[in-house]
């Protein structure tokens, strides 16, 4: 099955370098850039974007980091929404490095915020970085159902049909490490979508229990793709 999405014209294509999968009965594709998208539903989800790390960083004392994340985030997801035209944006929590930072935006971030928003519905669920409402547009919630699909930002032990992020997972293939999506059919764990986000590797103990044998780690980068777990 060739991985797919609606263009502007109404028209099913081709996502380049996507890899589709199902879960819980729901057919999906892992994007190359570590999105998510549902063709049948035109909803895109991403997690973990972390905007405005740098500053909290600057701001606790920590190393100085350069201020160009959000910038670097904000150009790919709108990269991804010019190119599939979805009509639900889905952010899976952990969106701001924190509630300070989520307030303490640039008027300019405010107002692509703003346009990326614009004839869709935005959905902001809450991590653990970003517990409260956020001045921003688009609905607030600890977590919400998509016909068979729980999109929640911290996986629940045994719950199926679940999808989540938080704990950014990453895999090796060879010598080369990437970002990943983890899927064993019942649930799916996103990769972080954020520019200055670290991974936890998919054989890190968490990650494993969670996880059923078979499982597959759907690496991004320039194509998706799949190779079994690594444990």
């Amino acid at each position: 099955m060739k991985p797919e999405m609606i263009d502007k014209s109404g028209e099913v294509a081709e996502v380049t370098g996507g890899y589709s999968f199902a879960l819980a009965g729901v057919a999906l594709v892992a994007l190359a850039s570590g999105a998510l998208w549902w063709p049948d539903r035109r909803v895109l989800v991403v997690s973990d974007l972390h905007l405005g790390k740098s500053e909290r960083v600057a701001r606790l004392g920590g190393s100085a980091l350069p201020p160009y994340e959000t910038i670097d985030t904000l150009t790919r997801l709108e990269s991804d929404i010019a190119r599939i035209g979805p009509l639900q944006v889905v952010c899976l929590g952990d969106s701001f490095d924190d509630i300070t930072a989520a307030h303490g935006l640039p008027d300019g971030v405010v107002d692509w915020l703003t346009r990326l928003q614009a004839g869709r519905d935005w959905v902001w669920i809450e991590g653990n970085h970003d517990p409260g409402p956020v001045t921003l547009g688009g609905a607030h919630r600890a977590e919400m159902a998509l016909g068979p699909l729980a999109l929640r930002h911290i996986a629940t032990p045994g719950a199926s049909g679940e999808v989540s992020g938080h704990y950014h997972p990453k895999a090796r293939l060879a010598s080369v490490s990437r970002r990943c999506f983890l899927t064993d059919g019942a649930r799916l764990i996103m990769p972080a979508f954020g520019t200055y986000t670290g991974g936890l590797w998919s054989h890190d103990p968490v990650l494993s229990a969670l996880m059923s044998p078979g499982a597959l780690a759907i690496l991004t980068g320039r194509v998706a793709r799949a190779i079994p777990m690594p444990r």
